[in-house]
């Protein structure tokens, strides 16, 4: 499986690492670390040093409880982290973790590949960006907002629901003429679920990676991790980060969202020597 960029083709044979670049002051798991241009570019490189072949780039906290910032902040977080990226001689590909359609328009016109919304395309103009801009886009479900999304999340099929919502969120692409396969699925672990809403979805994941989508695993320092393990810092939830991670691609994640981008390349050395071995 191949996913058509502008300017290359990414291969999805095996999985991809996304590394997360968080150009916010207040996400769950770093924020502040990376909060300048500056600092997120170091990050970026030492991601990519690490192993990830995407970069994603975000400038608004959607952590439970977090509330919107105005679209010139967002823009003016995550924009010059964009076009210094695209000027990199690495080339990496750069993903745009935003639901608003300027913002689209603006990242991708400076180099970004992808686009990456939580929101699946539901602000107004998102839809009829996406379908102008004719780039990859990562559809996500999401119960609510991220302001209340995890007051009282309730669902009566939590895996059919979040299935149900996915395909009607792609069909309003392709009755427009979007490639099916440049439309990427995220169940969204953590949005709007609770930890055994997030459970079903992780055993059922195959329901998400057989069809014609890839899909991204994205469960890195999630809350849900901490539920199980008793650990309450996200920076310290590697090793749950991880195994979640091989899970997903085990399923048949084409590409993994993480933050401990070391930690997971390792683990997928062991996972494609696995595959690749004879029987």
């Amino acid at each position: 499986m191949q996913l058509a960029l502008h300017d290359r083709l990414l291969n999805l044979d095996r999985p991809q690492i996304m590394g997360i670049v968080n150009v916010t002051p207040d996400s769950f798991s770093d924020g502040g670390e990376h909060a300048t241009a500056d600092s997120a570019v170091a990050h970026a490189l030492k991601l990519l040093y690490e192993g990830a072949t995407i970069l994603d780039i975000g400038g608004e906290s959607t952590r439970p409880g977090a509330s919107c910032v105005s679209e010139a902040e967002e823009l003016s977080r995550v924009l010059p982290v964009v076009k210094a990226l695209a000027k990199l001689p690495e080339k990496p590909v750069i993903s745009v973790d935003t639901s608003r359609p300027q913002i689209m328009r603006e990242c991708v016109k400076a180099g970004a590949h992808l686009i990456n919304d939580v929101r699946a395309l539901t602000f107004p103009g998102a839809l009829s960006a996406a379908l102008e801009l004719n780039v990859p886009v990562i559809l996500m479900h999401m119960q609510g907002t991220p302001a209340t999304m995890q007051e009282r999340p309730s669902y009566t099929s939590v895996v059919d629901e979040v299935e149900a919502f996915l395909k009607a969120r792609s069909a309003a692409l392709t009755e427009r003429g979007f490639k099916e396969e440049n439309i990427l699925w995220d169940v969204g672990f953590g949005f709007g679920k609770s930890v055994t809403d997030n459970y079903a979805l992780l055993k059922a994941l195959r329901r998400f990676t057989q069809g014609p989508h890839p899909y991204v695993g994205a469960l890195s320092r999630k809350s849900m991790l901490g539920a199980v393990t008793g650990i309450e810092k996200p920076s310290e939830r590697v090793i749950s980060s991880v195994t979640g991670a091989i899970l997903c691609a085990e399923r048949g994640a084409k590409i993994l969202r993480v933050h401990d981008v070391k930690a997971t390349a390792e683990a997928l050395c062991v996972l494609n020597a696995m595959e690749s071995a004879p029987c």
